[in-house]
């Protein structure tokens, strides 16, 4: 009893669980002769969903939905998970992952395998997973928590390892395309940006974010530009919380969004650039997790009233931060849709139905 009681009993009895519903896995699989390797990481998510259900049962608790279910867990384990921001990324673990996590399981276990929704759905859920504990680690090692650290904050190195492997064997795998005509995918790459308005605005929106990403980056550093100090005070003082997530987040826009954006925009400009049906499923996955996590933190009512929105700047901020949301998403499925500006050419008589692996 005493040893339950001890942060590393968390820990302990974690890593058994997880190690329990691996090995069911495979005794139900023994009778299929090749299994996808993925299958394992992704139905020991969705089965035990450490991330996922408990993550979701935490955020109902915290919002006093229910109660008497993870104060151990918070006390012993992860105290972080308590805050406006965890409470948001709870949510978004708890239905859009989970979900996620579900119906890829489902494509990995029937016999065929209809493999390019589940390839994007893979992509856009690894995306997310990434963003997710690439703020979240950091957050809780430099915020406020970061003295008060148990066992059970190193499951989250593992929750990190499983979607950044399963993103790295979808992207090893091969890309499945319909076939276009040569002479019509050579007749979208003629067409110069001006002839393409979507993909003009999704390079102006994309502009605009890089620009907005550059802003609130200077926020976090403590820039004393007038427009920086005008913007943190006036607009969203919740990027000082000393939670730290806000401030990591707007770090990795910086350093890691920012050259994406840019790359995109490339992509849009230069014909034959197949590497953005991927990555930008992958980006509008991480995007729209953070987002979430951000906009709903900032509005939580665990959220200190001070670093809360400011009443009269509420609908430019939440505008701001929805487009900011909605570029990277609307980028990924123009990309889906019309893929053909971004595929190489392919020999001249291939018709349409035809299928061309890349």
């Amino acid at each position: 009893l005493e040893f339950v009681c001890r942060p590393g009993a968390v820990l302990v009895f974690a890593m058994a669980s997880l190690l329990s519903v691996f090995v069911l896995l495979h005794l139900a699989v023994l009778h299929r002769k090749s299994v996808d390797p993925l299958f394992y990481g992704t139905s020991v998510f969705a089965v035990l969903a450490s991330t996922c259900v408990v993550g979701l049962t935490n955020a109902l608790e915290q919002d006093r939905y229910i109660s008497g279910f993870v104060d151990f867990y918070l006390q012993k384990g992860e105290p972080y998970l308590g805050t406006a921001y965890c409470i948001m990324m709870c949510y978004w673990e708890g239905i859009v992952q989970f979900i996620l996590q579900l119906l890829m399981v489902r494509q990995m276990s029937r016999a065929i395998i209809c493999m390019r929704p589940y390839r994007s759905m893979g992509l856009f859920w690894a995306g997310s997973a990434i963003a997710n504990q690439v703020v979240f680690i950091p957050g809780i090692v430099i915020g406020k928590y970061g003295t008060s650290l148990y066992p059970a904050f190193w499951l989250n190195i593992l929750f990190l390892l499983l979607p950044v492997w399963t993103a790295v064997d979808l992207l090893r795998r091969p890309r499945e395309l319909p076939v276009i005509p040569a002479d019509k995918v050579e007749a979208v790459q003629m067409k110069g940006l001006l002839l393409r308005p979507i993909d003009l605005i999704l390079t102006l929106a994309l502009l605009v974010a890089m620009a907005f990403t550059v802003l609130r980056g200077a926020v976090v550093l403590d820039c004393r530009h007038d427009i920086c100090f005008s913007y943190i005070y006036h607009y969203e003082p919740y990027l000082k919380d000393n939670v730290a997530f806000p401030k990591v987040m707007m770090l990795v826009f910086l350093f890691y969004g920012l050259p994406l954006m840019a790359a995109c925009v490339y992509g849009l400009c230069t014909p034959g650039c197949t590497w953005m049906l991927d990555w930008t499923l992958l980006f509008a996955g991480a995007m729209t997790q953070a987002q979430w996590c951000h906009i709903g933190g900032s509005l939580h009512s665990r959220t200190p009233f001070t670093y809360r929105i400011p009443s009269d700047a509420w609908w430019p901020v939440m505008w701001m931060n929805l487009l900011y949301m909605a570029a990277p998403l609307m980028l990924a499925l123009r990309c889906i849709i019309r893929p053909d500006f971004f595929m190489s050419v392919v020999p001249k008589g291939q018709a349409n139905h035809e299928k061309k692996t890349q």
